[in-house]
């Protein structure tokens, strides 16, 4: 049976301090990373397939076998037009990947708001829970600042994706 932890975020845009909770999933043997495509919470961000390309390059960047961009927020989304809840994502899942557990790995931010999350007690009983801190503490907030000062914001995300928000513009 295999493991896979299950790591969303608006990845908004993706940064080191995302690539350092992703270093601590070394254990699992695929780590599946989804875009949010409408924030539960009305959360405002970049075009979503902006963000997917931006996760693409994070991908290439940082190499990893075991790393993969799913679609299933996506496909969730284009179902009902709806936001999509933690609890729909993991049910998803848990029928595409059916001999597998899944493990649903969150930040200390999240953590202290899981009780909002929609059927929070179901998802803890059905699947494992994992609050993994961010290492390399960088808020996406402070990227897209940096970029509209025009500051260098290399030392905040990974190779590919700071070539591809400086020269598209984004966040600018």
């Amino acid at each position: 049976m295999s493991k896979i932890a299950v790591f969303g975020s608006a990845f908004n845009p993706p940064s080191v301090g995302h690539k350092s909770v992703i270093d601590s999933l070394t254990h699992f043997d695929q780590v599946l990373l989804l875009p949010s495509i409408s924030h539960a919470w009305g959360k405002q961000m970049l075009d979503y397939d902006l963000r997917c390309e931006l996760v693409d390059a994070f991908i290439q960047d940082l190499n990893l076998s075991n790393l993969v961009r799913s679609t299933v927020e996506e496909e969730l989304y284009k179902q009902s037009g709806e936001p999509v809840t933690t609890f729909e994502v993991l049910s998803q899942l848990e029928q595409d990947y059916g001999n597998s557990t899944l493990t649903f790995v969150i930040g200390p931010d999240n953590l202290f708001k899981f009780n909002k999350f929609y059927k929070a007690d179901d998802i803890v009983k059905r699947w494992s829970l994992l609050c993994c801190p961010d290492k390399v503490s960088v808020r996406s907030t402070d990227i897209r600042n940096g970029l509209k000062k025009q500051n260098d914001i290399s030392s905040l995300v990974t190779e590919k994706v700071c070539q591809m928000l400086v020269e598209k513009s984004y966040y600018t």
